[in-house]
């Protein structure tokens, strides 16, 4: 475990260091050294009571929420929409030229409209967010369910195995090997709109930080939050490998054994 850890990390002090060197040699304001970024992030927002100060709490939590809120909420809406269309074709012959204008439209695009929609709030990060997130997760789920295999539909049909249990016990364990590819994709995708979300219109959020860091010309701070990020990025990403490893164990097995 912790070999397996250092072999995955040890690449992180050595760019650090190289990383202080550069930043000391040439003395660039724009290029904070990391001490000096580590320095800010312990002033302004690790060094409250119980760690974290007010200012970090009430600027993380709220992207955290918005980021895991939206995505459930994307892979609800995008799976369920998803199979159904995979696996109903005239209703694929409906939706199918709605999806491909959907996911041409930028999702940064949609946030004057959400903006218009929803006034200043929660509702427009949000709404950025599942809607730019949604589509690789209704792709792919139209992917999976139409290519489940059809010997397999065809034997449970003969012997009369209900709709329900055709949909858990065949559909969907097919079709979650795609579905996942999908919804990988969306956790990172999902970080990005939070920011862009946060960016404008927004009183609070790690985006917000990036924002006010910036017109104050702040340069640790905004380093500090692209750290903040990076790091989130990378949490979120191993939950939900884990995860997966423990949902598509049976599908690497069958592969390895195929």
């Amino acid at each position: 475990m912790i070999g397996t850890l250092v072999r995955r990390l040890w690449l992180i002090p050595v760019v650090l260091a190289g990383w202080e060197l550069l930043a000391r040699s040439v003395a660039n304001p724009f290029l904070p050294p990391p001490t000096l970024i580590a320095s800010w992030m312990g002033e302004r927002w690790f060094s409250g009571p119980l760690l974290l100060t007010d200012e970090a709490v009430d600027n993380f939590v709220p992207s955290i929420v918005r980021v895991i809120g939206s995505w459930a909420a994307a892979v609800l809406v995008g799976v369920t929409l998803g199979v159904a269309i995979g696996r109903i074709g005239r209703l694929a012959d409906y939706v199918d030229p709605l999806v491909e204008f959907g996911r041409a439209v930028p999702p940064p695009a949609m946030l004057p409209v959400f903006l218009v929609l929803f006034a200043m709030g929660t509702q427009v990060q949000v709404a950025t967010i599942v809607f730019g997130i949604i589509w690789p997760i209704l792709l792919n789920s139209i992917d999976g369910a139409r290519n489940v295999d059809r010997m397999q539909m065809e034997t449970a049909t003969v012997f009369g195995v209900p709709a329900h249990l055709r949909l858990f016990r065949i559909i969907l364990p097919a079709a979650s090997p795609k579905i996942f590819a999908g919804l990988r994709l969306s956790v990172s995708l999902a970080l990005i709109l939070m920011v862009i979300s946060e960016l404008k219109g927004s009183t609070d959020g790690i985006g917000y930080l990036l924002s006010v860091a910036s017109n104050n010309a702040d340069m640790p701070g905004i380093w500090a939050g692209v750290v903040v990020l990076g790091v989130l990025g990378f949490v979120l990403n191993s939950l939900f490998l884990m995860i997966e490893r423990r949902m598509l164990g049976w599908h690497r097995g069958a592969r390895r054994t195929a």
